[in-house]
C-alpha cells in the first residue's frame, strides 16, 4: 500500500497493484509496497507477462513495447465502466485532470498516478453521488462472466442494489409520433434584425467585428422567399479564419428558424466541426432539443445488434466491449458512435471491428419490425430532425437526404454548407458508381441473408418481409426470384477464388477479367507494389466484353424481381389488409426505400456494364482497379465518377432548395493575376451552380488577423527530394527547435512511418511526446484531443488532419509539410485536368493552393496565436505563394536558418530578418513566379 496515497477507505488495497508505463524514451514500473524504477523493455515484457499491471492504454503500451499480445488492468476500461459517456483524453495527464488528481511531472511519476487514478475510480462507485450507479451492478455481473480483468476488483466496490435494476431495453426511453409539420412561412429578415441577433448571441457589449456584421447580414439573402421553381437563392461566402463565420450564419438562420417555423439545416465535412457547431448552437436556442446532429445510419447504435452481442454473438474481447458499450447507451445523448460521445479510443482498445459491427452498415434495419423500434437511436433522431429549428449533418448526408429522402416535405430547402470548399469532393464520392466484390457481396448478403456456417443477426429478405411473402403470393415469388438471382453475386471465399483463377458466378468471372486486364496493362514495374493499380475502362478485348455482359445481364436479373417487390409493396400500402398495423406500415416503408436504393445502385452498375462495349460518354470517366494495401490484394472492379459530379448536386440538391449559402475560407483559387471576378469563377463552377442556370451572389471577407506579425512561411531549400534521412533529420530538428507543438503533413504514409520511426525515440527522450495517424493504435479524433491538450506533443498525419483540426493557443506554432502537395495522378484526376478550361497546370495549381491554404490555416486560430509554416521543399513555384493570405512573410531560406528563427521566437526572441526584409523577400518571390 502506497503512503503517498490521498485515499483513504476501504479501496486502500487497490492502490497496492503493480503498475507500468511505457513510452518511446523507457519503461517505468512500480511493484506493490515498492518504489517506481526505470527498467528494460525485456524486464517490462515479462514482468507483464507474469503478472496482472495498471496501464493506461494497453494497445499503445504494447506498441511501445514491441509486445502485441500485453494485457493487463487498463485504467481506460476502468474509467469506460465507471464514467460511460463522459471525456476524457487518454494520457496520464488527461486522465489527472479529469479525476481531479496531482499531474505527474515526469514518465516515472506516471505508476503512482495509476494506482491513483484506479483509487479514485474505485472510491466512485461507493459514492452517494455515482451519477452512473444504475446498471453497474448488473453490467459487472455478466463481465465478470466474461472474466474481465477489472471484474474482482470492481466485486469489492460496488454494493448489489436492493432492488433488481432494469434491464438496459426498458431503461432508454421511447420516441413520439407528432403531427406533420406545416411548410415554413414565408419571411423576410430585415438587417437590423440579424444584426441584433448577432449581437444577442455573440454577447451584448462583446468586441465590435465589422466584417462579421457584414457576413450575417449577406447570409441572411438565402433565408428570402424564392422567386422561380428550381432557383434557390444562393451565395458563396469567402470569410478568412477568425471572421466568425459560424455565429455569423447562425443569426439569420435562427431569426428565420423561429419566424417561419421552418428547419435550417448546416453541413460539414469533418467531425470536429460538427462538434464544434453543437456547442455554438448552445448560445443560440437555450432548448437543446431545437438542435439535432443527424448522421448516416451506419454512425449509430444498432439496438438489435448490440442486444445479439450481449447474448452470445460476440466472444471473448469483444464480448467485453458490448458490455461497456451497454453501459455508455444508457447514459449517451444521442446514441452516435462515430464522434458522438463514445471514446473514440474504446473502439481501438477492443479492435474497431466491434464497434462498426455494432452499427446497422449493410442497411438491414427491419424498422418496425425491431423490438427496440420505438427506443431507436436513429430513429429518434430521424423525428427529431423534422421537429428542430437547426439540423447539423454532413454534405454526404444532406445529399443522400435530399437524392433519396422518403419523405419529399422533409428534405433540407434551406442549407448552409460551411467546409463548403470540400462540397465538390463530397458530391464526387456520393454520385459515384463502383462494381467491386466488396460492394457486390454486400448486397449478396441483403438478399439472401446468413449463409452457411455465417453467424451473426444478419436477415435476408425473406426474413424481412416473411409476413408479406405470407400474405402477397407475387411478392413472395418476387422474393424468390430475387434470392434465386443473387446467387449470381459474389459469396464468402470470392477474392481466393479470383486469385486463384477460379472464379464462380458470373460477377465474380467478370472481376477476374478486371483484375487480368490491369495487371496486364500495369506499367509501374513493380515499384509501387504496396499500392493499387489501375487502368481505363478502354480498348478491352472480346473477351472481357463478353464477361461484362454476362455479368450486366445477371444483374438485370436481380433488378427486376426488385423492382417487382417494391410494387407488390406499394399495392399492400395503397390496400392494407387488415393485420397492417402502424408499426407495419413503418417497416414496409423502410423496404421500399431500402429496395430503391438496391435498384438504384443496380442500375447504375448496369449502365457501367453497358458504356463498356458502346462509345464513350464525355460527361463521366470510367475505369478498372485493383485495391491493395500493404501488398495485399483487397479489392477489386470497375469505378465510374462524373467529370463534374455537381452536376448531379445540382438536379437532386440545388434543384429542389429555396436558399443555399457555400462557405469557407478557401472557397476561391487566388491565382496571383486574377480579379475579382476571375478569382470567382472556380468557386462558382465548383458550387453546381451553372446547372440551374443561377448566378449566385458572392461575397469575400478578409481575416482579422495579422498575420505580418503573426505568422512566416519558411520554404527549406537544401532537404533532397527522396530523401528519408535527410527528411527525418528536418523533421526532428525542427520539432526541437519548436518546443514540440508541431503538426506534421506527409502526402504519403510511408514517408510517414519512415520519419516517425526515425526520431519518436529521439523526441521522447528530449521531453517531447510525438504521435502519429497510421503508426500509433489511436483514432484520429483521439490522436488530435492528445495533441490539443500538451503543448510540447506533436503530430504526423496525412489529409484528414489538414483541414477540419482546431488546435488554437500554444499546442500548435508550427506546421512542417513534408513537400509540395501534388495531386496524385490518376485516370480520374487527368480527365479534370483535360476538362479543365485554362488546361491541366492552372487545374493542378488549384489544388495546390487550397491544400497550401487549409494547411496554413490550421496555424493561426486567434488574436494571440504565433507561428511557423515550413515547407521542406526546394522547388516550391513562387506562382503558388498566393495561397497564403496577403501580407504572410514569406522567407526562402536553409534549415539552419529555419531553426535559428524557430528558435528565437521560442525564446520570445526576435527572427534574424526584419519584418521588413522578410515581406520584401515575399514580394520578390511572387513577382519573380
Amino acid at each position: 500500500m502506497d503512503d503517498a496515497s490521498p485515499f483513504p477507505g476501504p479501496t486502500l488495497p487497490v492502490l497496492d497493484l503493480p503498475a507500468l508505463h511505457a513510452n518511446h524514451s523507457g519503461c517505468w514500473l512500480r511493484m506493490r509496497g515498492g518504489a517506481t524504477n526505470a527498467v528494460g523493455k525485456g524486464e517490462a515484457i515479462v514482468t507483464a507477462a507474469d503478472t496482472p499491471l495498471l496501464i493506461l492504454n494497453a494497445p499503445l503500451v504494447a506498441s511501445r513495447l514491441g509486445y502485441p499480445d500485453l494485457s493487463g488492468l487498463d485504467l481506460l476500461e476502468l474509467y469506460a465502466f465507471v464514467h460511460p459517456a463522459r471525456f476524457v483524453v487518454p494520457t496520464p495527464k488527461g486522465l489527472a485532470q479529469a479525476l481531479g488528481l496531482a499531474q505527474p511531472t515526469g514518465d516515472a511519476d506516471v505508476p503512482l498516478l495509476l494506482q491513483q487514478a484506479a483509487a479514485a475510480l474505485l472510491a466512485h462507485c461507493g459514492a452517494p453521488d455515482w451519477a452512473e450507479r444504475e446498471g453497474a451492478w448488473t453490467a459487472l455481473q455478466g463481465l465478470a462472466k466474461l472474466r474481465w480483468a477489472w471484474a474482482p476488483v470492481l466485486a469489492t466496490a460496488i454494493e448489489k442494489p436492493a432492488r433488481a435494476e432494469r434491464w438496459l431495453f426498458s431503461r432508454l426511453p421511447e420516441w413520439e409520433e407528432t403531427a406533420e409539420r406545416p411548410q415554413p412561412a414565408q419571411v423576410d429578415l430585415l438587417q437590423a434584425d440579424v444584426l441584433s441577433q448577432l449581437d444577442h448571441i455573440t454577447g451584448h457589449g462583446s468586441e465590435s467585428r465589422p466584417g462579421q456584421q457584414d457576413y450575417a447580414a449577406r447570409a441572411a439573402h438565402i433565408f428570402a422567399p424564392r422567386t422561380a421553381r428550381g432557383a434557390p437563392h444562393m451565395l458563396l461566402a469567402e470569410a478568412g479564419t477568425g471572421t466568425g463565420k459560424t455565429l455569423g450564419y447562425l443569426a439569420p438562420a435562427s431569426l428565420w428558424a423561429h419566424a417561419s417555423g421552418g428547419t435550417v439545416w448546416v453541413s460539414t465535412y469533418t467531425k470536429a466541426l460538427q462538434r464544434q457547431l453543437r456547442r455554438e448552437a448552445r448560445r443560440v436556442w437555450s432548448d437543446s432539443n431545437r438542435v439535432v446532429v443527424r448522421k448516416g445510419r451506419e454512425n449509430y447504435l444498432c439496438l438489435l445488434n448490440l442486444e445479439d452481442a450481449l447474448q452470445g454473438g460476440f466472444g471473448g474481447r469483444a464480448a467485453i466491449l458490448a458490455q461497456l458499450v451497454a453501459r455508455w447507451a444508457a447514459y449517451t445523448q444521442d446514441g452516435d458512435m462515430i464522434g458522438g460521445d463514445l471514446p473514440g479510443w474504446l473502439g481501438t482498445l477492443f479492435r474497431q471491428r466491434g464497434i462498426t459491427s455494432l452499427t446497422d452498415r449493410r442497411g438491414e434495419c427491419v424498422y418496425a419490425g425491431c423490438p427496440h423500434y420505438r427506443k431507436c437511436f436513429i430513429e429518434r433522431s430521424a423525428r427529431a430532425s423534422a421537429e428542430a429549428d437547426l439540423v447539423i449533418a454532413n454534405h454526404a448526408l444532406v445529399m443522400v437526404n435530399a437524392a433519396r429522402g422518403k419523405d419529399v416535405a422533409l428534405r433540407p430547402t434551406r442549407i448552409v454548407f460551411d467546409e463548403g470548399h470540400h462540397v465538390f469532393e463530397a458530391a464526387d464520392s456520393t454520385f459515384s458508381a463502383d462494381l467491386t466484390g466488396a460492394e457486390a457481396i454486400e448486397l449478396r448478403r441483403w438478399v439472401i441473408g446468413p449463409e452457411k456456417g455465417s453467424k451473426g443477426r444478419r436477415r435476408g429478405l425473406s426474413a424481412r418481409l416473411a409476413d408479406v411473402a405470407s400474405y402477397d403470393e407475387a411478392g413472395a415469388r418476387a422474393i424468390a426470384a430475387a434470392r434465386e438471382a443473387a446467387e449470381a453475386l459474389p459469396g464468402d471465399g470470392w477474392l481466393q477464388r479470383v486469385v486463384e483463377g477460379e472464379p464462380s458466378g458470373e460477377i465474380e468471372q467478370l472481376l477476374a477479367a478486371v483484375r487480368a486486364t490491369t495487371f496486364a496493362r500495369d506499367e509501374s514495374g513493380g515499384q509501387e507494389a504496396g499500392y493499387g493499380v489501375e487502368t481505363e475502362a478502354a480498348s478491352l478485348d472480346g473477351p472481357f466484353i463478353e464477361a461484362a455482359l454476362a455479368a450486366g445481364e445477371a444483374l438485370a436479373a436481380l433488378r427486376k424481381p426488385l423492382i417487382q417487390l417494391g410494387l407488390r409493396l406499394e399495392a399492400i400500402m395503397d390496400e392494407p389488409p387488415d393485420w397492417l398495423d402502424g408499426q407495419g406500415r413503418a417497416r414496409i416503408e423502410g423496404a421500399r426505400s431500402s429496395l430503391t436504393w438496391r435498384v438504384d445502385l443496380i442500375a447504375a452498375w448496369e449502365a457501367l456494364l453497358a458504356r463498356l462495349s458502346g462509345p464513350v460518354d464525355p460527361g463521366f470517366v470510367d475505369w478498372l482497379a485493383v485495391d491493395r494495401a500493404d501488398g495485399r490484394e483487397y479489392d477489386m472492379g470497375l469505378h465510374r465518377r462524373w467529370v463534374d459530379p455537381m452536376q448531379p448536386f445540382a438536379a437532386t440538391v440545388l434543384n429542389g432548395a429555396h436558399g443555399v449559402m457555400m462557405t469557407s475560407a478557401t472557397l476561391r483559387d487566388r491565382a496571383g493575376d486574377a480579379d475579382w471576378d476571375q478569382s470567382w469563377e472556380g468557386a462558382v463552377a465548383r458550387s453546381g451552380a451553372q446547372h440551374i442556370e443561377v448566378t449566385p451572389e458572392v461575397a469575400a471577407f478578409e481575416s482579422p488577423f495579422d498575420y505580418a506579425n503573426q505568422a512566416e512561411v519558411l520554404i527549406v531549400t537544401d532537404i533532397p527530394r527522396g530523401d528519408i534521412p535527410a527528411l527525418a533529420g528536418a523533421y526532428g530538428q525542427l520539432i526541437e527547435a519548436s518546443g514540440g507543438g508541431a503538426l506534421g503533413l506527409f502526402t504519403a504514409i510511408r514517408r510517414l512511418r519512415a520519419v516517425h520511426g526515425r526520431i519518436a525515440d529521439r523526441m521522447a527522450r528530449n521531453g517531447l511526446p510525438l504521435y502519429a495517424q497510421h503508426v500509433d493504435p489511436i483514432d484520429t479524433g483521439t490522436l488530435v484531443d492528445i495533441f490539443r491538450d500538451d503543448p510540447h506533443a506533436s503530430l504526423l498525419g496525412t489529409d484528414a488532419l489538414r483541414d477540419g483540426v482546431d488546435v488554437p493557443g500554444d499546442s500548435l506554432r508550427l506546421v512542417i509539410m513534408e513537400q509540395v502537395p501534388w495531386p496524385k495522378p490518376s485516370i480520374l484526376h487527368r480527365a479534370r485536368r483535360l476538362a479543365h478550361p485554362q488546361g491541366g497546370q492552372a487545374h493542378d495549381d488549384r489544388i495546390i493552393r487550397a491544400r497550401l491554404a487549409q494547411a496554413f490555416g490550421r496555424l493561426i486560430r486567434g488574436r494571440g496565436d504565433r507561428g511557423h509554416f515550413v515547407v521542406l521543399s526546394a522547388a516550391f513555384p513562387s506562382r503558388l505563394l498566393t495561397a497564403f493570405p496577403a501580407g504572410t512573410p514569406v522567407v526562402r531560406c536553409t534549415l539552419a536558418e529555419a531553426l535559428q528563427r524557430l528558435r528565437a521566437h521560442a525564446s520570445g526572441g526576435t527572427s534574424p530578418l526584419s519584418q521588413a526584409e522578410s515581406s520584401a523577400q515575399s514580394r520578390n518571390d511572387c513577382q519573380n513566379g
